[in-house]
């Protein structure tokens, strides 16, 4: 009995440090949000896209706060071009922030007139809680904001749903809830299948065995974290979306494979559905690879969605 009794508190002890690893979110400062991944990937960007995000720093906001269904206190950034003018809300990857992952989106958006919330996803920026959950929570915060927009802005305010990494598979996934008619579509950027997959495509890419530390992974996130891995996922959301869905993502993607997001749509139940993959592009930069193309399908989408 005191054996298996070590063994469980062993076993606990471990999953808390995966829970730690995996899930935790250390607390932001202004230096995380500008800084930018120092690969040979991303080396050739750097500089434009550290000075992006200083710009978009500076972009005056009105702060917004809001209650998740869990009681954690969500914030977010509202940039208002004109009242009544379609509104995108839009939800960063892991561990990032709105100001690095839509540096570009951003001000893009603003400048085509669109009225944007960019959010802090939770235990993100000044938003509340300790712990991400891949989407399984956040989708639901999701749908929170939307219901937030919906009471302040009208049923007749257009809005887009607009998400990168993380924050693509949270707008996924939150297509099989019950959103209202006036949410007009999604743009997913380099968005993973489910929760599960990445974690596991992660432990591969580190020679972890994933037969064995998966599980204390999942048992971390089900005991500390509230949440099950396994409980939802992009691609079974995919299965019965009727919103349409623009799919982007880089085919030199060495963090979410490009293949994740060709498994989504090719899933995606929806009839206007579109996906861009990006030659050359690493993951979460797309747009500054190949601006034009980014720019020229977006805006197409866009359009037809409002035609």
């Amino acid at each position: 009995m005191i054996i298996l009794l070590v063994l469980l508190l062993l076993l606990l002890a471990v999953s808390y440090i995966c829970y730690r690893m995996v899930f935790f979110v250390p607390k932001q400062n202004t230096e995380d949000v500008i800084s930018v991944p120092d690969t040979e990937q991303y080396a050739l960007y750097k500089n434009e896209c550290v000075k992006m995000i200083k710009n978009v720093l500076d972009i005056p906001y009105e702060e917004v706060w809001i209650q998740a269904d869990d009681g954690i206190r969500l914030f977010g950034k509202y940039y208002e071009t004109s009242p009544g003018a379609p509104l995108q809300i839009m939800f960063h990857g892991y561990r990032s922030a709105g100001e690095r992952d839509f540096c570009g989106g951003l001000p893009c958006a603003i400048e085509r007139g669109y009225n944007v919330l960019m959010v802090d996803q939770r235990a993100h920026g000044k938003s509340g809680g300790k712990c991400l959950t891949f989407g399984i929570k956040e989708r639901y915060d999701c749908l929170t904001w939307i219901n937030y927009a919906v009471e302040r802005f009208g049923t007749e305010t257009e809005i887009f749903l607009y998400g990168l990494s993380m924050g693509a598979a949270t707008v996924l996934m939150a297509t099989e809830l019950e959103l209202p008619s006036n949410v007009k579509a999604v743009v997913a950027d380099c968005g993973y299948s489910s929760p599960a997959d990445i974690v596991k495509k992660v432990m591969k890419d580190r020679h972890y065995p994933v037969w064995l530390l998966y599980p204390v992974v999942r048992l971390g996130g089900i005991v500390f974290g509230g949440f099950d891995m396994e409980s939802a996922g992009a691609s079974g959301a995919m299965i019965n979306c009727r919103i349409p869905v623009l799919f982007i993502h880089g085919e030199d993607d060495r963090f979410v494979p490009c293949d994740m997001s060709r498994e989504n749509f090719r899933l995606c139940a929806s009839e206007k559905k579109r996906i861009l993959t990006v030659p050359g592009a690493a993951h979460g930069i797309s747009y500054m690879v190949d601006k034009i193309t980014y720019l020229k399908e977006l805006d197409s989408f866009l359009e037809s969605i409002s035609q």
